[in-house]
């Protein structure tokens, strides 16, 4: 039995963890901003969840739920930090607060719940960390930049703390989500931009909004709430786990892309080190 702790556990993917975690009988530590919509939700869980209230922005509560685990179940062996926010516009039509609370949420929140969990795991010297981000954390798409580029730093951040905190036993894996089907697209989850611009009335972001609107999502997030506890459950979690055939074909894509642009460029690429450094 391992105890588990989920941000974002009230709706979508986050729900659908909590439920495969709970019928494994793992015990959970199901963190929301409305934990009641939780308890509501499990009401035969018993002594095996612990609802937290929890805004990953607020380093405190981060603290502060931390606490409250360890001090219900007495360790925390798997983190998965999944609440985030999405962004549906243009770069250019992001405003400063709205870039930033994407960050607050996404990037920050994460990094928040990360320093509150962290210090267990060591002590333990055993656990694993699983960051949710998506495949647009891979590649980068039009209308959707801001909040690609979160995922982008949850990658980055993932490879760094991969590589710290592996001499403790503590592993950490990135999960490349493709569409699933989650409230995700709906306004609960994701914004829109308060301020459009003509200039994106027509064109690629305009294109995006309206498929957006129209889009169902391929993935079932059931079955990806079970593939990923079967992955960690295996003790050999990889550090990238994409999910989802999207997932998979678009990241083929970009490796495909990233091999041409080394072989078309190589040669100029290397060219700029210092000549004692070519010459060796």
């Amino acid at each position: 039995m391992s105890v588990w702790f989920i941000t974002g556990a009230s709706r979508g993917f986050g729900a659908h963890l909590t439920g495969e975690v709970l019928s494994r009988g793992h015990q959970v530590v199901a963190t929301a901003r409305n934990p009641e919509v939780v308890s509501a939700a499990f009401p035969h869980a018993g002594a095996n969840l612990l609802t937290v209230a929890l805004d990953v922005t607020d380093e405190r509560q981060a603290v502060e739920a931390v606490r409250a685990a360890v001090d219900r179940f007495g360790r925390i062996d798997v983190l998965v930090n999944n609440a985030g926010s999405g962004l549906l516009g243009a770069v250019e039509e992001s405003s400063a607060a709205e870039v930033r609370e994407q960050y607050d949420i996404n990037v920050f929140g994460l990094l928040a719940v990360v320093r509150a969990v962290v210090p267990e795991m060591r002590r333990q010297r055993a656990g694993h960390i699983v960051n949710i981000s998506s495949l647009l954390g891979i590649i980068g798409l039009h209308g959707y930049g801001v909040y690609g580029s979160t995922k982008f730093a949850v990658e980055g951040l993932t490879d760094a703390l991969h590589a710290e905190l592996a001499p403790f036993g503590v592993g950490v894996t990135a999960v490349e989500l493709g569409y699933f089907r989650t409230d995700f697209i709906k306004e609960s989850s994701l914004r829109h931009t308060a301020n459009p611009l003509d200039a994106y009335a027509t064109g690629p972001v305009e294109q995006m909004r309206q498929l957006t609107a129209a889009f169902v999502q391929p993935g079932d997030p059931a079955k990806a709430a079970s593939a990923l506890v079967d992955v960690v459950e295996s003790g050999r979690a990889p550090v990238r786990l994409p999910l989802g055939r999207d997932a998979i074909q678009n990241i083929e894509a970009k490796i495909a892309s990233l091999r041409q642009d080394l072989a078309d460029w190589r040669e100029l690429a290397e060219k700029t080190d210092h000549d004692d450094v070519q010459a060796a």
